[in-house]
């Protein structure tokens, strides 16, 4: 039978995950700010904004697995 974690470890897991939520949402909305200038810089349709966003979500979320699979430290 498994253990019952302790209060302080299962605060320890959430203070982890919440920390990858925002670093996933900050890496985002970074990469979208800066297709958002780019647009505004080239005066062009929201076409870089809507890239760099995907472009944010693809490497924030290879990261993620990365820190999420790899050895903890």
């Amino acid at each position: 039978m498994g253990e019952k974690p302790t209060r302080r470890r299962q605060g320890a897991y959430v203070y982890r995950y919440s920390g990858l939520g925002c670093m996933f949402a900050a890496t985002v909305l970074l990469f979208m700010a800066g297709g958002w200038l780019l647009d505004r810089w080239l005066g062009v349709l929201p076409l870089f904004t809507v890239i760099a966003a995907f472009i944010g979500a693809a490497l924030a979320t290879f990261s993620l697995y990365r820190k999420l699979l790899g050895p903890d430290e």
